[in-house]
């Protein structure tokens, strides 16, 4: 080895409890401008590899000098644009591989989970599923114990209406549907059996819209005769709205659909004459035992409506004696949350039809696979476990040449490592949380960390962050966002608590988020019940999106939590000086000094007022606030271009100029609010029942999204560069007359936090590496 090559600067490592702590060692240890190179989970809490700022100038400038690789850089902007996609594809061969040798790995290790997984897998459950659910396994168990386990966790999970006196008491229209040869007709008619045994055949009728297929209505008809009961065939929806008013006094009507493949475009058709048939009908799917679960999955997804409100009521299991194993059958329900009725067994009526007793279907699940099935993975034996470390090993070796491909492509990108490393360096010189986000982001797909401890984390880097760049106050916008909806086509918004500065609007953290149902309470209480219980240093602003209702604004004044609200013009109020209530709208305040602004592209002036003002309570209460009114004008004109209002018990000492600005920056940071929505996604989204790291993702897509907002934020030409490199990373085209997108930036982020670790696991290995004193 030559005296250059001993010259090389070597990264260091630190392990801490948190990245916290470790961040602070190494900038301790390297100084404030010291670099990140890695950040992972370790036994010991969290690993940081980072070189001091001078090293890594020194690195730099060794690589801008050595020769270049044979592939030689790529000329031309085509060329860039090739190879940016081959490095994109690279990269998710690399991830598909790594995430293969990480699952073969710990089964080598955990051997107990590994045969729980084959033994799910060959009960007929999904990858998904039985690895979701076994993520929460406790170490340490025999297999029995974790066999234990997986039947209590599906237990649990499997939604069931147990109580068939809740069903058949309450009575009302009842529709049968689901795929061609699933077995309406002879489900049908076992239901109407147990009816007539519980209310007597007077109080029941059968209909059927089963028109297509021969002897369908006489099939029904005999079925009706044996029971004592009229059957009724009908053509369309006007026919149906007919019968079923007819049929009011009956307690309870069974409607036997047409069967229609899952493909079929008519299934929206008959869901919706269903649907609007003039009475509520409440619909069953029957599901077969013998369908593959992708095509259950498609069933449900076919017969489901988005809207709650005609959501099918539950399913029925039917040809349970006709399949061999049934848990793609609790797969499909538990991840629809579809409540489980009856299961139907054979074709005898009404021999064949029992409740659904989950304990007691999940024990029958979980019996071993026959012994001679093709399609169930075969157990480990003999010297497998030889075999599985070899092929572990192929894995690695296959990963780490795709790693040195993957580097080798960099390097041939029109921004090579040294861009992206000056790129990385500038980050971390911005004061945007890039190494704490990229410590977030890296350590997420770790083993769940415990929720309240990255609570913790997120509260104490917001501290910080407030100490630095607020004033008199700490401002918190209640915000919400629309995720996409998941693959069970389920909606959820993300309620989110963002920080931000009272100097400057910046986003400084979010350091809780929630989920919720569309519909829900949207004035930011979740939010506010929060806040009231955290301490950032200084005193708290709620920014709310509305105005809350009046018993909450009641309590918020007792406990003296300030807030500035959205209002509209039709807000009734009373002038504090006396007078009727009126909405604001015609509330005649006086306006301060204009300033000059652009609005809706042209120029204008802006101007602010206050007037003091009580708001009504049920109860009587006045409650004293100020109100805050900021109009629009034309510059020349004196048209109004806008108007807006805000409600707010903020005390006096806050000028009426400053809380419009604050209500002004909420505007601006909605946008950092939806950019949680896309780390979601980015980071796995929502994830199936029982994922243990969901909420963990959900913080720290919260978190780095101001990161990415910031970054959105900078200015300078070396901002604009780096802001280049990101979209470029995100595999988008950078348009010089348009303005960043975050959400692209957000992408482009993780893409560089991957990439950096990366580059930094073959320096760590191509180098000595020091521990700190």
């Amino acid at each position: 080895m030559n005296s250059t090559e001993m010259a090389t600067p070597a990264p260091r490592r630190f392990v801490a409890p948190t990245s916290r702590e470790a961040l602070r060692l190494a900038r301790a240890a390297l100084g404030d401008g010291a670099l990140v190179l890695a950040s992972r989970p370790h036994p010991d809490g969290f690993e940081i590899v980072a070189m001091a700022d001078g090293d890594t100038a020194v690195l730099l400038g060794k690589a801008a000098t050595a020769p270049p690789l044979p592939a030689g850089p790529l000329p031309g902007a085509a060329a860039s644009d090739s190879v940016l996609s081959e490095l994109h594809s690279m990269r998710s061969m690399i991830e598909e591989r790594l995430a293969g040798v990480v699952w073969n790995d710990q089964q080598r290790r955990d051997p107990v989970r590994g045969r729980l997984l084959r033994t799910m897998l060959g009960c007929g459950f999904s990858t998904r599923l039985s690895r979701a659910l076994l993520e929460k396994l406790p170490a340490g168990h025999s297999y029995a114990e974790g066999l234990a386990f997986v039947r209590a966790e599906l237990v649990r999970a499997v939604p069931v209406q147990a109580d068939e006196a809740q069903v058949l008491g309450r009575g009302g229209v009842y529709a049968l549907v689901g795929p061609t040869g699933v077995g309406k007709t002879t489900t049908t008619a076992k239901l109407a059996a147990r009816c007539v045994m519980r209310f007597g055949a007077e109080k029941m009728a059968l209909v059927t819209t089963d028109g297509y297929r021969i002897g369908a209505y006489e099939q029904l008809r005999i079925y009706g005769q044996i029971l004592g009961m009229p059957v009724y065939a009908v053509k369309d929806a006007a026919h149906l709205q007919t019968v079923l008013e007819e049929l009011r006094d009956k307690h309870m009507v069974l409607v036997d659909t047409v069967g229609m493949s899952q493909r079929d475009r008519s299934v929206s058709d008959q869901i919706a004459m269903l649907c609007n048939a003039g009475r509520p009908v409440h619909r069953l799917l029957l599901l077969n035992a013998a369908s593959h679960g992708d095509t259950l999955n498609e069933v449900v997804y076919a017969y489901q409506r988005a809207d709650r409100e005609n959501a099918l009521v539950g399913c029925i299991f039917t040809k349970l004696d006709e399949a061999p194993l049934h848990g793609a059958l609790l797969d499909t329900v538990i991840r629809h949350r579809l409540p489980v009725h009856y299961l139907s067994d054979g074709q005898k009526v009404p021999e064949n039809l029992a409740l659904m007793d989950a304990e007691q279907f999940v024990d029958a699940v979980l019996q071993s696979p026959p012994a001679a099935s093709l399609f169930t993975c075969e157990p480990l034996g003999g010297d497998a476990s030889g075999s599985a470390a070899q092929e572990i090993e192929r894995a690695r070796a296959q990963a780490d040449r795709l790693r040195q491909q993957y580097q080798r492509l960099i390097r041939a990108m029109a921004h090579d490592a040294e861009e992206v490393a000056a790129a990385a360096a500038a980050l971390q010189q911005s004061d945007v949380g890039f190494d704490a986000a990229r410590a977030l982001w890296n350590g997420v797909d770790a083993a769940p960390a415990p929720v309240a401890g990255l609570l913790e984390e997120l509260a104490g880097a917001a501290r910080g962050e407030v100490e630095a760049n607020c004033d008199g106050h700490v401002l918190a916008v209640c915000g919400r966002a629309r995720l996409e909806p998941n693959e069970r086509q389920e909606t959820y918004d993300i309620e989110s608590c963002l920080l931000a500065s009272d100097r400057s609007g910046l986003a400084l953290g979010a350091p809780n988020q929630w989920l919720a149902l569309p519909g829900e309470a949207r004035w930011g209480g979740r939010q506010v019940e929060w806040l009231r219980t955290q301490d950032f240093g200084k005193p708290l602003v709620a920014l709310l999106p509305r105005l809350a209702p009046a018993a909450e604004l009641v309590a918020l004044q007792e406990q003296r939590l300030r807030w500035v609200a959205r209002a509209t013009g039709t807000t009734l109020a009373m002038p504090a000086a006396g007078g009727e209530p009126a909405p604001l709208a015609r509330l005649s305040p006086q306006f301060g000094p204009d300033e000059a602004v652009t609005c809706k592209g042209q120029a204008a002036r802006r101007a602010v007022a206050e007037l003091p003002v009580l708001l009504s309570t049920a109860n009587g209460t006045q409650l004293p606030l100020r109100c805050v009114v900021t109009r629009t004008v034309a510059a020349g004109s004196g048209q109004v271009l806008q108007q807006s209002w805000l409600l707010s018990n903020v005390p006096a000492g806050v000028p009426a100029a400053r809380l419009a600005q604050w209500q002004e920056w909420v505007s601006r940071l909605d946008g950092c609010l939806r950019l949680t929505a896309k780390g979601l996604s980015l980071l796995g989204g929502v994830g199936e029942l029982g994922d243990p790291a969901m909420m963990n993702r959900l913080l720290v897509a919260g978190q780095v999204a101001t990161t990415a907002w910031r970054v959105l934020q900078l200015s300078g030409e070396r901002a604009d560069r780096t802001r280049i490199l990101l979209t470029e990373l995100a595999g988008r085209q950078v348009r010089l007359d348009r303005p960043h997108s975050g959400a692209v930036l957000y992408e482009g982020l993780a893409k560089l936090f991957h990439l950096l670790e990366a580059l930094a696991a073959d320096v760590a290995e191509a180098s000595p590496v020091g521990s700190p004193a």
